[in-house]
């Protein structure tokens, strides 16, 4: 059984910083790292929005302007393991964080979340 879990959220103070884990399990070695990834967030009351992508390579990085700069999308393909490097956090960062799997050969895949608050 394929699945995604996050990890990392926490309340933090503006300007602070957080990283962000999305474990994988279930995975071959290779479906994984063919596998593009994102990292969406949704805050109160708020769609949810694609924030950072990153492609099997670790090519193809993108980003939502808001965190352009700020944020960095990184994967470690031997870990099964999707970061989310986040500095000078503002409180409108205040969201939950999610990722989600692309694959290749099945429907994407969402984790449960992990909430990141950002406040003083």
């Amino acid at each position: 059984q394929v699945q995604l879990v996050e990890s990392g959220g926490e309340l933090v103070q503006p300007g602070g910083s957080l990283r962000l884990s999305c474990a994988a399990s279930g995975f071959t070695d290779m479906a994984y790292a063919m596998t593009p990834m994102s990292w969406y967030r949704q805050a109160p009351g708020k769609e949810r929005v694609l924030i950072a992508h990153i492609g099997s390579a670790e090519d193809a990085l993108n980003y939502e302007p808001s965190v352009k700069g700020r944020f960095t999308i990184s994967r470690n393909n031997a870990e099964k393991t999707l970061y989310l490097q986040m500095s000078s956090l503002k409180p409108e960062d205040t969201a939950l964080y999610f990722c989600r799997a692309h694959p290749l050969d099945g429907p994407d895949l969402w984790g449960q979340g992990t909430q990141v608050t950002v406040s003083s």
